[in-house]
């Protein structure tokens, strides 16, 4: 078999880079706050949410989008 009718080999394709599922994002950060939260966990979006509400502010797109982003970094918790 002569060079020229030989098959140029083959590199191994590389699996493309996927983005990190819901559900493989780390948990989020858990502050215990005894006597200040309720059994219900809060999240810090929600806690700047209401905050603003109460002052006056309402909530655009983008203030919810951050406040789940929020929620999802830091939850306030009141039991262990």
């Amino acid at each position: 078999m002569s060079s020229a009718e030989r098959e140029p080999e083959r590199k191994p394709e590389r699996e493309p880079e996927r983005e990190p599922e819901r559900d493989e994002r780390p948990a989020p950060h858990r502050l215990r706050l005894p006597g200040f939260i309720s059994d219900a966990d809060v999240g810090l979006g929600d806690v700047i949410k209401r905050a603003t509400s109460l002052a006056g502010v309402r909530p655009c797109g983008s203030c919810l989008r951050r406040a789940e982003t929020l929620n999802r970094w830091v939850v306030f918790t009141g039991r262990r």
